[in-house]
């Protein structure tokens, strides 16, 4: 409780109100320095055997972590046990063609699917698409913003926005005095996204790939990793850098480097078969 109450201006504090109810059912009867690691191996391994993926769990383990952590800063334990993670399934990278893009965007309908075509424009994550207000947007100057408590990095973004953007927005005036998008969940439908997908003829693809999407035509088309991290409201390189292997242009004025080594010819020429 003690947790939650530092927590209570997070914006994923109905997540960890989750992630804590599920340690609850076990680790309820156990006192703090009674949390071991093979306990808490224990509770790793049945939230894995639940079915869900890799991230998921680690998601939960990152929450024991931090009540751990945070119940040693307070005296309340000498020392906070490690806490193992899984290797993090969520580094995929799926991302459409042109082509590809195109027929999922005429298989989706209404909302959605003008959420997706701003989304493929910027890079949003899909809860910032959903709350974006008109007060963060600013047409004139070609920008939007995302508040700090509403960024997943803890961190105000400010997005450019494209061609593409701006048409979507002019199009999107005077359907909401506030939102942007009129859309009445707060959460996306993914069945119906899903199944859009689906007639689509695309395997494998989720709403969040459509950042992804984003992110890789970027860099297919020049821009920077530095410039894409900023863009995107990364906190880190390191979640950019799985992007790197979709261009090597940032390379090829080095790839001439070797040049001036020489190589005799013959080390390289292969024997010839003697013929009768």
């Amino acid at each position: 409780m003690r947790y939650l109450d530092e927590q209570e201006n997070s914006r994923t504090i109905e997540n960890t109100k989750g992630v804590l109810r599920y340690l609850c059912e076990h680790l309820n009867d156990k006192t703090l320095d009674s949390i071991t690691k093979s306990v808490i191996e224990d509770v790793r391994l049945h939230k894995k055997s639940t079915g869900v993926k890799n991230s998921t769990v680690n998601r939960t383990m990152t929450v024991l972590r931090a009540v751990l952590n945070a119940a040693r800063e307070w005296d309340w334990l000498d020392n906070a046990p490690k806490v193992k993670m899984f290797s993090d399934d969520s580094a995929r990278v799926r991302f459409l063609t042109q082509d590809e893009a195109n027929r999922l965007l005429s298989e989706l309908r209404g909302e959605l699917r003008v959420m997706a075509k701003f989304t493929l424009a910027t890079g949003l994550r899909a809860s910032n698409v959903i709350d974006l207000r008109w007060s963060e947007v600013n047409l004139a100057r070609r920008t939007a913003w995302v508040k700090a408590e509403n960024s997943k990095s803890g961190k105000a973004i400010a997005i450019p926005l494209n061609d593409d953007a701006m048409r979507i927005l002019r199009e999107q005036i005077g359907k909401h005095k506030e939102k942007v998008f009129v859309y009445n969940q707060r959460q996306l439908s993914t069945k119906e996204f899903t199944n859009a997908v689906k007639r689509a003829g695309i395997e494998n693809f989720r709403w969040h790939d459509l950042r992804h999407t984003w992110a890789s035509w970027h860099i297919q088309n020049g821009t920077p990793l530095h410039v894409l991290k900023e863009l995107g409201g990364w906190s880190d390189l390191k979640m950019v850098l799985r992007y790197a292997h979709l261009s090597s242009e940032h390379l090829s004025g080095y790839a001439n480097n070797s040049k001036q080594i020489s190589f005799d010819d013959k080390i390289l020429s292969y024997p010839q078969r003697k013929t009768a």
